[in-house]
């Protein structure tokens, strides 16, 4: 009995590590926020921001994406424009509420635009709508996740690889260990 509660209380030690360390989920309230907002699921809001920024809000890429969800600032402003924002040329992507509300309503435009199916979206998010709605045309990818090595450019391959493990890991993280903004979302 004391061997498997030391086990126990090792695997959750160890659990809790994985979660602070590796996927952390920092502004786990405005991505709470937003997906519900989006109707898209908090852990791929997270997933893709992960994999974008490391959770760094003031992220800059070499192409000019900025902020938690590095988004291009014209598809910020595309965004903003559709969902009603004031002033979509002013506005701040390096402000995390601002950012993640964009990144997920873009997000959830790609899952609508692909009928829901997350690794064809997340393609679209590393590699524009456009491209990827070629490679299904063309039959180069059908967008099933058995099938990402049919993905014709190598850095959206190891994206899409990448945001779809994170967005599994943080699956089960927040299943075994909810957190209490999600339980709601648990219910």
């Amino acid at each position: 009995m004391l061997i498997a509660l030391g086990l126990a209380t090792v695997g959750l030690m160890a659990l809790f590590l994985v979660r602070q360390l590796v996927y952390p989920m920092p502004y786990r309230e405005v991505i709470v926020e937003c997906a519900a907002r989006h109707d898209v699921d908090p852990d791929l809001v997270a997933a893709v921001i992960r994999e974008e920024s490391r959770f760094r809000p003031r992220a800059v890429s070499p192409r000019g994406a900025r902020g938690l969800m590095q988004l291009m600032p014209p598809t910020a402003e595309w965004v903003a424009h559709e969902h009603g924002y004031p002033d979509e040329k002013d506005l701040d992507l390096f402000d995390p509420e601002v950012n993640v509300d964009l990144g997920t309503g873009y997000l959830a435009h790609l899952l609508k635009h692909f009928d829901g199916s997350i690794p064809l979206a997340v393609a679209a998010y590393n590699r524009g709508m456009t491209r990827v709605t070629s490679w299904v045309e063309d039959g180069v990818w059908c967008g099933s996740s058995h099938k990402v090595h049919r993905i014709p450019t190598e850095e959206t391959r190891v994206y899409v690889r990448r945001v779809l493990r994170s967005y599994a890991v943080y699956g089960i993280l927040n299943w075994i260990t909810p957190s209490p903004e999600r339980s709601g979302i648990l219910d």
